[in-house]
């Protein structure tokens, strides 16, 4: 008997690891289609009432808009304070690089809980702001904003720069040559930022938890309603449309990030 090839092996573990991931979610899917508000099996049969019963809650709706509202505000801001960052990091050497591209990182790597709650003394106690949005989303714009800079910083170091070059050489200063050149050659990166950083925002829970005063963002609806069992279903079925549609962002924030880049692969960091 022939030993298995590398190349199957790999295949194998990377099926086993993709269903380890997916399986708690596609169940998700699952029960959101099942007649019965307990989830268990067997499955009673299908329906789709918790779809229409989700779509007919008010509270749910104008969480819904919140998220909505925070989300679109957290991918612009975090995604200029990104892009001016990457620039920075990316096309000029100064003394203190590395820490600074470090700490600016730091978000990425400290427990949520442990922010969020840094987060809500700093709001309440030092600055004496009221929870809400507002607050929200100052949170999210420091969690999101880590992940635009990677996305950005690997879509300025995937293109050649002596496109850059060769403007400066034919005259053009530094705020032309960035309009003409290098902004059209991130664009894709800049869009692939902006969805990134709103699906963070969008599905971001313990922060929002923190921070929320009575405007609540939709993670933080959707948990509450886990305490209420002939709620779930609809809970389910809202998870489940969140979910889909989270895949789909990811997926076409890659498809955009690799648009263009040589050799179809952005550079590691």
């Amino acid at each position: 008997m022939k030993p298995r090839s590398p190349v199957s092996l790999l295949l194998i573990y990377a099926c086993v690891f993709v269903f380890v991931i997916y399986a708690p979610s596609l169940l998700m899917v699952i029960f959101s289609f099942n007649d019965n508000i307990y989830t268990t099996f067997p499955l009673k049969g299908f329906t789709l009432n918790w779809y229409w019963q989700m779509v007919n809650q008010g509270q749910l709706l104008e969480s819904l808009g919140h998220s909505l509202k925070v989300g679109v505000v957290v991918a612009i801001l975090s995604t200029v304070i990104a892009l001016v960052a990457a620039m920075a990091l990316t096309r000029y050497r100064f003394s203190g690089k590395g820490p600074i591209t470090v700490t600016s990182l730091i978000p990425l790597v400290v427990p949520y809980i442990t922010l969020g709650l840094g987060l809500l003394i700093l709001v309440r106690q030092v600055l004496d702001w009221k929870l809400s949005l507002f607050s929200i989303g100052a949170g999210h714009v420091l969690i999101a904003t880590p992940f635009s800079m990677l996305v950005l910083m690997s879509r300025l170091e995937g293109f050649d720069k002596n496109l850059e070059e060769a403007s400066r050489d034919l005259g053009e200063n530094g705020w032309h040559t960035f309009w003409r050149v290098t902004l059209p050659l991130a664009w894709p990166g800049i869009v692939a930022s902006l969805m990134l950083a709103f699906i963070t925002s969008f599905d971001e829970y313990l922060i929002s938890a923190f921070l929320s005063g009575n405007d609540t963002t939709l993670p933080v609806y959707i948990y509450s309603q886990l305490r209420f069992p002939q709620r779930l279903p609809a809970t389910l079925a809202l998870g489940s449309a969140i979910l889909i549609f989270s895949f789909a962002f990811v997926l076409t924030a890659q498809m955009f990030l690799r648009r263009g880049v040589q050799g179809g692969k952005a550079s590691a960091l």
